[in-house]
């Protein structure tokens, strides 16, 4: 098989305007096991959108937007239903702006010989491919982007403005999340930035520029990140995965505690995962066990075991029908630092 014969048939993006799912979440509603959980977070993500002055955040951790849920997330921000995110450095270059520039992922087999798909430069997540000649060329606009930067340290919401304002004069594809959130005003954050396509770019700019360069401090972002949490009446977590992002966004409590500020824990939370809790891990913890840290109050919060691209689409879809999002004010989190 040549190259072509792997990378023929794209991943198609879910539209959440396109259908109406709420018969469905209402049914499970009365059901038992994941599907009343599914349909419990439903109705806590509404609670969010209702609430008034609450910001929601969303956190994405895992593939998901590689897998078909890209557009899901891009929505979100769309219809005001997210003020803030915090994401693995892949969400947001390997998979989002990787599209952005024009480049696709790619239905596979996870029983693939992945000595073939090395040949080809073809990578693969579980059922999926991602051309790595592409992944390159998205290194290399990170390092165009940082190039064209004052050399000093940038959180990476500021960073990733950054490549929402490149987007808009440069884009393939628009409507990507990380141009979306940069006309609206929606920060992002990636706490481990480097551990992505970001990190190559950042690294092939350094080297060419070892005195002055461009460099990511994550301590600002958890600043930043911890100043809308004290900046804000409440707040919810949606929570797409675990891992850094999830634990990110919750510690921002107790570091508003910290920083002598007396803050709410998180009043609404939702996390889908399929983690196990068993082994202890921050990232597979669940949200009661979060609120005997102070993160995480325990009245509105609902733990969702299912792989996250058949679920986070109904979730989103009820919540757009619902049309809560179509009365709150956007919270423009983004203008608190400029």
């Amino acid at each position: 098989m040549e190259k072509k014969d792997y990378l023929k048939e794209q991943i198609k993006h879910i539209d959440i305007a396109s259908f109406d799912g709420t018969k469905l979440i209402d049914s499970m509603r009365k059901m038992s096991f994941s599907s009343r959980d599914t349909a419990n977070a439903a109705d806590i993500f509404n609670m969010m959108l209702e609430k008034e002055g609450c910001t929601v955040m969303l956190t994405l951790a895992g593939s998901t937007s590689a897998g078909g849920c890209m557009q899901v997330y891009s929505d979100m921000v769309r219809y005001n239903m997210v003020d803030a995110i915090v994401a693995t450095g892949a969400s947001i270059v390997d998979m989002d702006f990787l599209e952005a520039l024009g480049f696709h992922h790619y239905h596979g087999t996870p029983y693939a010989n992945d000595s073939e798909l090395r040949k080809h430069y073809i990578d693969r997540i579980y059922d999926t491919y991602i051309d790595e000649e592409e992944l390159q060329a998205c290194d290399t606009t990170i390092k165009k982007i940082a190039d064209s930067l004052e050399p000093r340290l940038y959180s990476s919401r500021e960073f990733i403005a950054e490549m929402g304002k490149y987007l808009q004069d440069n884009a393939k594809k628009k409507g990507s999340l990380v141009q979306l959130a940069y006309e609206h005003n929606v920060p992002i954050f990636c706490p481990a930035f480097s551990d992505s396509s970001a990190g190559f770019g950042l690294v092939m700019h350094q080297a060419e520029n070892p005195e002055k360069h461009v460099s990511i401090d994550s301590v600002r972002d958890f600043h930043e990140l911890t100043q809308i949490k004290i900046k804000s009446p409440t707040s919810g977590l949606f929570m797409v995965g675990g891992g850094v992002p999830k634990n990110f966004a919750q510690d921002t409590v107790v570091c508003a505690e910290c920083l002598g500020k007396e803050v709410p824990m998180h009043e609404f939370a939702v996390q889908v995962t399929v983690a196990d809790v068993r082994d202890g891990a921050c990232s597979s913890s669940t949200l009661k066990e979060a609120s005997s840290w102070g993160k995480v109050d325990t009245v509105h919060e609902q733990m969702v075991y299912a792989e996250a691209s058949t679920v986070v689409p109904l979730i989103a879809n009820y919540a757009y029908l619902k049309g809560h999002w179509k009365s709150r004010p956007r919270r423009n989190w983004s203008k608190i630092f400029k």
